[in-house]
C-alpha cells in the first residue's frame, strides 16, 4: 500500500524549522505590542458570500483560487483565501466600532489558494496581517506602512523598496474604469483570453496581468493617478509627507494596482529591489474605505496589509538573516538501574518546575549511549545517577562544553541550576 503524502503546495513544519517559525511569530507579537495592536483570530473558513461580496466576483480569488465546500446543512463555505474580509466581518459582528478609534488589529492566519505552487507561493501559506479601522487620515496609512517597514528592518533586511500609488476614491475608480475600458477595447485582439473575459467586469484586473502581450499593451494605458480627484491627490500627497517625516523611503509607482475590488485611495507593496515579479511581493495592502459600509456598517475609513511569512523567510535566507535557533537543554540526567532511573525522572521534573530545561533517558539506553545522546542534543551539563550516587547523596556534574566536573549534593541540584541558568 502506497504511503499517503502531504497535499501539493503545503509543507510540514517541524524541528529547527518550527523553532524558526516560533521566533518570527514571537517578533510579530513584540511588534504588535510596540504599535499597540490587538490580536484578532477569525475562523479558518467563512461563508463564500463574504469573499464574493468583498474581494469581487471577477477576481482570480473568487473565480479560480478558493477552496470551497458544502457542509451537511447545505451551507457553502470557503477556506480563508485572504484576511481582510474576515476581519471586517468580525469588526461588524462583534460591534468593535464601540471601541476607541482607530481599532488597530493584527492576525497570524492560515491562507488557502488553489493555485500552481512555486517558490514563495503555496496552496496553504501563512500571513501576518494588520488592519486599522476608523480613520480616514493619511497619517493612519503611514503608521500602518510603518508597522510593516519596521518589522522588516528589525531583522536587518535591506534591498527592498516600498512602492506606493493612489487609485482614488470609489467614484474616481469608476470614472477611471470607463477610461481604461475604452482603451482596452481598442486592443482586444492583443489581449489574452482571460483579460478579454474579465475586462468588462473589472478592467483594472487587466493592469495586473503577467502575460507579456498584455503587459506590453497596458504599459501605454492611462494610469489611475492621472485621473483622481483633487481631494484624493491631497490625501496621497499627505501620505508622502508623513512617510518623509518617518524617514521611510518610497517609490511612486503609477502602474501599481491591487487586484481586489475593495481597494480605494492608497495602495502599496514592498518588493525586493532586484525582483519585481508577481511572486516577489513581500507585503501588500491599501485603503478600503467602502468595505465596511458594503457589509451593512456605517461608512468607516480602513486600511490594512498582509505579509506572507514564507516569503519573508525566503528573503531572510537570501540575505543571510535567518538566525540559528537551537533548543537549549540545560542538563541531561542519566541513570543506572531502576532506582537511578526513578530518581532521574523525579529530578528532571523538579528541575523543570524550577524553570530549568532538563531531560532524561526514555529508551533504556546504556550509560555510554545516554551520554552520546546528551552530546547530540548539545546539553550544557550532564550527570548520571546510580546506586553509588544515591547512597552517598552526591553526584558528579559534567560541563559538556569544556569537560570540567564538580561534585554536588543531589538534594541541592535543583537550587544550583536554578541560580546558574
Amino acid at each position: 500500500m502506497a504511503n499517503i503524502t502531504r497535499p501539493k503546495g503545503t509543507a510540514d513544519i517541524y524541528g529547527a524549522n518550527a523553532a524558526m517559525w516560533r521566533y518570527i511569530e514571537g517578533e510579530i507579537y513584540k511588534t504588535a505590542d510596540l504599535f499597540a495592536l490587538e490580536e484578532m483570530r477569525t475562523p479558518m473558513f467563512e461563508s463564500v458570500e463574504l469573499f464574493v461580496r468583498s474581494v469581487g466576483e471577477a477576481t482570480d480569488i473568487v473565480q479560480k483560487e478558493m477552496y470551497t465546500f458544502t457542509d451537511r446543512g447545505e451551507r457553502v463555505f470557503a477556506l480563508k483565501p485572504e484576511g481582510t474580509a474576515p476581519a471586517v466581518r468580525a469588526y461588524l459582528e462583534n460591534s468593535l466600532h464601540n471601541m476607541p478609534m482607530p481599532v488597530k488589529m493584527f492576525y497570524i492566519a492560515h491562507i488557502f489558494r488553489a493555485e500552481r505552487p512555486q517558490k514563495g507561493r503555496y496552496r496553504q501559506h501563512h500571513q501576518f496581517g494588520v488592519e486599522f479601522f476608523g480613520s480616514n487620515s493619511a497619517a493612519s496609512d503611514a503608521e500602518l506602512i510603518s508597522v510593516g517597514y519596521y518589522f522588516l528592518t528589525k531583522f536587518g533586511l535591506a534591498n527592498f523598496d516600498l512602492h506606493i500609488n493612489s487609485i482614488g476614491s470609489s467614484e474616481d475608480r469608476k470614472r477611471y474604469n470607463t477610461i481604461l475600458l475604452d482603451f482596452l477595447r481598442g486592443h482586444i485582439d492583443g489581449l489574452c483570453e482571460l483579460c478579454n473575459s474579465r475586462m468588462e467586469k473589472n478592467p483594472m484586473r487587466v493592469l495586473d496581468c503577467k502575460n507579456p502581450n498584455c503587459a506590453a499593451i497596458v504599459a501605454n494605458a492611462p494610469v489611475p493617478l492621472d485621473h483622481i480627484s483633487p481631494e484624493a491627490m491631497e490625501h496621497f500627497e499627505a501620505l508622502q509627507a508623513h512617510l518623509n517625516d518617518l524617514d521611510i523611503p518610497f517609490i511612486i509607482n503609477k502602474g501599481l494596482v491591487r487586484g481586489l475590488d475593495y481597494y480605494t485611495h492608497t495602495v502599496f507593496e514592498i518588493i525586493p529591489t532586484d525582483n519585481t515579479g508577481s511572486q516577489a511581493t513581500i507585503l501588500g495592502g491599501g485603503r478600503y474605505d467602502g468595505l465596511i459600509g458594503s457589509h451593512g456598517g456605517s461608512p468607516t475609513g480602513a486600511v490594512g496589509f498582509g505579509m506572507g511569512i514564507e516569503r519573508l523567510m525566503i528573503l531572510m535566507e537570501e540575505q543571510g538573516k535567518l538566525p540559528v535557533i537551537k533548543t537549549i537543554i540545560d542538563i541531561f540526567v542519566g541513570s543506572m538501574g531502576e532506582k537511578g532511573a526513578a530518581k532521574a525522572r523525579q529530578l528532571v521534573y523538579d528541575l523543570r518546575k524550577a524553570g530549568v530545561s532538563a531531560i532524561s533517558d526514555l529508551c533504556d539506553r546504556s550509560v555510554k549511549a545516554q551520554l552520546k545522546y546528551a552530546d547530540k542534543l548539545e546539553a550544557a551539563f550532564s550527570l548520571v545517577l546510580g546506586e553509588t550516587e544515591l547512597e552517598s547523596g552526591r553526584v558528579l556534574v559534567k560541563n559538556m562544553q569544556n569537560g570540567e566536573t564538580a561534585e554536588i549534593e543531589i538534594d541541592k541540584i535543583v537550587e544550583h541550576f536554578r541560580r546558574t541558568t
